[in-house]
């Protein structure tokens, strides 16, 4: 299930993996709204409620997506959050991994200024 993520000028394919979560927001799709960023995470809300699944982590990987139910978040993981320490990339409470970017994680860094993001399949 490929989506693109656009942001600026920037535009970025990802993959949502086959759980609940990722269906739907599958189904949402497409959205636009302003963002919000916390370190080198890119964090939005959307129209969807989902609480925590068997994918749900409290340690992420560069280029991890995740859902965070408590803000029915959609969050892009590209570094570094307030909350990591040495090689532990970490939300702020667990996530649903809902799939990865398929791009270079480090291209959010030049978008971070912006305002607004689209979400919507490819």
């Amino acid at each position: 299930m490929k989506i693109r993520i656009n942001i600026g000028k920037m535009s970025m394919a990802a993959e949502l993996n086959d759980s609940v979560t990722a269906r739907k927001i599958l189904d949402a799709l497409p959205f636009s709204t302003t963002f919000s960023t916390w370190g080198d995470e890119i964090y939005f809300s959307i129209p969807i409620d989902s609480p925590l699944d068997e994918t749900a982590k409290e340690v992420v990987a560069i280029g991890d997506l995740g859902y965070w139910p408590p803000g029915s978040a959609f969050c892009i993981f590209f570094g570094m959050t307030p909350m990591s320490s040495p090689g532990k990339i970490m939300p702020a409470s667990a996530v649903n991994i809902i799939g990865k970017i398929l791009g270079n994680p480090a291209d959010f860094k030049k978008v971070m200024r912006e305002s607004k993001v689209t979400v919507e399949s490819a």
